[in-house]
């Protein structure tokens, strides 16, 4: 099938090939028919949010507004004004950072500025929340009817670095006060009030996922409805919000028509009706990893290498015998197009179009940079492979790894570490010895294996199940029970704390400060955050469920009504 010359993929379900002919002919709609109207409403529109955030004298009023602006997912056209912002009126620069708190803020407040500080890079001291302590070193139990407040102190929790024990408090207390809040507006659901409607959903919201840990996307087309309830909503950053997201939306249509273009020239959906068919799922995990419209090569890149890490994944784990999947890891590690010929059948094709597609990229960092990285891109493959190996020897031999021996292969089994490399040529110019050597620190720097560890673990809670069924070794849960010996339900909740544990962990990685490019360090925590997102109801990579369908829709295909 094709649509004004793309080919689009005949192996996805017929609801998707059809929703995905149509979404993608409007792309046309929006741009021919409200052209530069519509362009120059959006150029309006943000001329008049930044006269609102230079204008506003009051402090709270303006951390509101960077925060609705966050949550609608425009932030990232106001990004020099925030900065400012948060400069001027809440650092004390010639103070060593340290948090100025000029005036008596309460609870909401004090917990507003501090996420938004740690967001940007800044210092803010957990001992700002002392005042709402009593000697005990525990929060004092009145701030269980401050709703607003506590659910501000439940998200700034999430910036929590490794030791810091207020916020590590801050998380439980916070945790069970809105858990008690949801349980009384459910009793008294027909009393509720609008405000006390949108409150409910916020705190419902923040209780499956927190903010900290959730895509921009996905998170914009949740909060635009949520936003409009508001008896407050200003009507300006709502049009701003809703245009810019179907401008956006239009960009990742046209990113994956130029995705279905190159999957149909490869021929591997012809060749490789083994494995799992994922290119419109691969393409939404590169909308969660990098969202912004300048970042469309990354995005057209990436998603084909998550397609080939499925595809090989599988045949690692499904279809290849050990003495045919040590003749694949053999030929990645050699890297040449001769070895082919020692292949099977079927392992020829997506050998020659990873192959292709990785010497590709080396080009154009060639081309753009006159940097020879081809190297560094062949080596992530050919240790993605080695890991892939060791667990097919596992399978094969009956072993039952030690949720240690598991863990120290899985974190790069997982294929994330493919992306970083890639991502981390991708943003870094120029080359310099420096970054290189910050790259190559310790063979994998700590946030690289932090963002590979959440993935891993996500995916495990997501999947396992399903993976053990279709042949797999087992996941870091079974790992654990048979360290232990306890239940599933007390494994799942060790792999949920060991998350947790890793986030911390990567709080300390400030995007702000790092021998890293800011892009790079988010382009990590957002494949964790996206890693959350996918496997929140299961399998949302490897399963074509009423989730993912819905998930693609709202983020690549349905426009917000205006």
């Amino acid at each position: 099938f094709a649509y004004h010359g793309y080919i689009i993929t005949t192996k996805c379900s017929a609801w998707l090939f059809t929703n995905l002919l149509y979404q993608l002919s409007l792309v046309a709609v929006v741009i021919i028919s409200l052209g530069e109207p519509y362009v120059s409403r959006i150029n309006k529109l943000e001329e008049n949010v930044k006269r609102m955030l230079a204008g506003m004298e009051n402090s709270l009023a303006q951390l509101e507004l960077i925060d609705t602006l966050q949550r609608l997912g425009i932030s990232y056209r106001f990004e020099n004004e925030i900065t400012s912002i948060l400069k001027e009126k809440f650092i004390n620069i010639n103070n060593n950072n340290i948090f100025n708190n000029p005036i008596n803020y309460d609870l909401y407040t004090t917990a507003l500025n501090l996420r938004l500080l740690r967001q940007y890079g800044f210092t803010a001291p957990q001992e700002i929340f002392y005042d709402f302590m009593d000697e005990r070193g525990k929060f004092k139990e009145n701030i269980s009817d401050d709703i607003e407040g506590a659910l501000a102190l439940y998200e700034a929790s999430f910036y929590e670095k490794k030791g810091e024990s207020i916020l590590e408090e801050a998380r439980v207390f916070t945790t069970e006060c809105l858990k008690k809040y949801i349980t009384m507006m459910e009793q008294n659901r027909l009393l509720l009030s609008l405000d006390d409607n949108v409150m409910a959903l916020l705190v419902k919201h923040a209780l499956e996922i927190p903010l900290h840990w959730r895509i921009t996307r996905s998170e914009a087309r949740w909060f635009i409805g949520v936003y409009e309830k508001k008896h407050d909503m200003n009507s300006t950053l709502l049009e701003l919000a809703k245009l810019d997201f179907n401008m956006v939306q239009s960009i990742y249509q046209e990113d994956l028509k130029h995705l279905s273009r190159w999957w149909g020239h490869s021929k591997l959906g012809e060749k490789t009706d083994y494995a799992r068919d994922r290119l419109v799922e691969a393409f939404l995990w590169q909308v969660g990893v990098r969202f912004e419209p300048q970042f469309s090569n990354f995005r057209r890149i990436s998603a084909r290498i998550y397609v080939l890490i499925t595809i090989i994944d599988d045949i690692y784990d499904v279809y290849g015998t050990l003495e045919e999947l040590e003749l694949f890891t053999k030929a990645v590690e050699r890297w040449d197009v001769k070895t082919i010929d020692e292949l099977p059948e079927y392992m020829k094709m997506p050998f020659f179009t990873l192959f292709n597609t990785v010497n590709e990229m080396a080009y154009d960092v060639l081309e753009e940079q006159n940097f020879v990285n081809i190297e560094y891109l062949k080596n992530s493959w050919a240790e993605l492979c080695r890991c892939y190996l060791q667990e097919a020897k596992w399978f094969y031999s009956g072993h039952k790894p030690s949720l240690k021996e598991y863990i120290d292969n899985a974190w790069l089994s997982i294929g994330s570490i493919v992306i970083f490399v890639h991502a981390f040529f991708s943003f870094t110019n120029p080359i310099a010895k420096e970054s290189l050597k910050c790259f190559e620190e310790g063979d994998h720097h700590a946030i690289s294996r932090q963002g590979s560890m959440i993935l891993r673990l996500a995916d495990d809670l997501g999947t396992s199940s399903d993976e053990l069924k279709r042949g797999d070794v087992p996941k870091s849960i079974q790992c654990y029970m048979h360290d232990t010996g306890v239940s599933e339900e007390e494994a799942r909740e060790h792999i949920k704390f060991l998350i947790s544990e890793t986030w911390k962990e990567m709080n300390n990685e400030d995007e702000y400060n790092s021998c890293f490019s800011k892009e790079y360090v988010q382009v990590c925590k957002n494949l964790s955050r996206m890693a959350l997102f996918m496997y929140q109801h299961g399998d949302g990579h490897g399963s074509q469920n009423s989730h993912s369908k819905k998930r693609i829709s709202d983020l690549i295909m349905d426009p917000i009504p205006l």
